[in-house]
């Protein structure tokens, strides 16, 4: 596997071996975060599966099983099959450890903003080095690709670790992807990150799957754009040209190595997301 692609700092990126982590085949049509994104909150919290909001809790067994059939429906329309070990990792990821933990944001220093008429076009920050989870897939779509990480690093973060126990949600989940030089395509290589929380972050628990890496990001300078919506290959090469074209000296950037960082619930109708740019070091 190639892990250079894991690093925020513009390395590596080329190609990945092919991912089947347990119980999950490598298929055509796979679920993505998006398709969530089609129901609304009532619908949601009528087919049981609760929210990412803070301070719910669930009965785990009953909602366990709610939880697991409603995306197992959603999997179906996709021709996917969620398998039935994906139950406590959903509930847990969902209630938050029924309410256990509160949800960690990665830490940064703001440098400065650029806005005009309150309108934030984007904001430069500095973020400290840091260990990140990652798992880097390559499947023929990015949807495909995000779905099939984010569901192994759901396992890790309940309890497939060595210190056997529910790390803690943290915000946001990023994904590392690759362009060409026309900055007109994805490359299929797509790395989905978790950052460990800070009771992590000096000895970080081992991933009993192999595939999952324990890297050491350093200490970067990031230009952020915040966008709504859904994330797939058009909209995030948009949202590159978007930022680009607002940067002062985007020729300081790394060219080829963009970061899509996700900040809420898959549910919610308008995701919020961002597009990160990488200072070249």
């Amino acid at each position: 596997m190639d892990r250079g692609g894991c690093r925020m700092n513009g390395g590596g990126g080329g190609e990945s071996s092919e991912i089947n982590g347990p119980g999950i085949g490598s298929q055509s049509g796979m679920i993505t975060l998006e398709d969530l994104e089609s129901f609304s909150e009532d619908q949601l919290s009528d087919s049981g599966n609760g929210s990412l909001e803070e301070g719910e809790t669930m009965e785990d067994d009953e909602d366990q099983e709610r939880l697991l059939h409603y995306w197992q429906d959603v999997a179906r329309g996709h021709r996917v099959e969620v398998p039935g070990d994906m139950a406590e990792p959903i509930q847990q990821i969902t209630s938050n450890n029924n309410g256990a933990h509160t949800r960690e944001r990665v830490p940064f220093t703001l440098i400065s903003r650029k806005e005009k008429a309150r309108d934030v076009h984007y904001e430069k920050r500095h973020y400290e080095k840091a260990n990140w989870a990652c798992v880097t897939v390559s499947e023929e779509t990015y949807e495909q690709s995000i779905c099939y990480g984010f569901m192994r690093i759901m396992r890790y973060i309940c309890q497939q670790n060595s210190a056997g126990t529910y790390l803690g949600m943290t915000l946001p989940i990023v994904t590392v992807v690759h362009t060409d030089e026309t900055r007109r395509n994805l490359m299929q290589a797509v790395t989905v990150a978790y950052y460990l929380p800070d009771q992590y972050q000096a000895q970080p628990p081992q991933p009993y799957d192999d595939g999952i890496v324990i890297e050491e990001w350093p200490a970067a300078i990031i230009y952020s754009r915040a966008f709504t919506g859904a994330t797939n290959e058009m909209t995030i090469i948009s949202e590159i040209h978007a930022l680009a074209e607002l940067l002062d000296a985007p020729g300081e950037c790394v060219g080829e190595t963009f970061i899509i960082a996700g900040y809420t619930n898959p549910a919610h109708a308008n995701r919020q997301n961002e597009i990160w740019f990488l200072e070249r070091p």
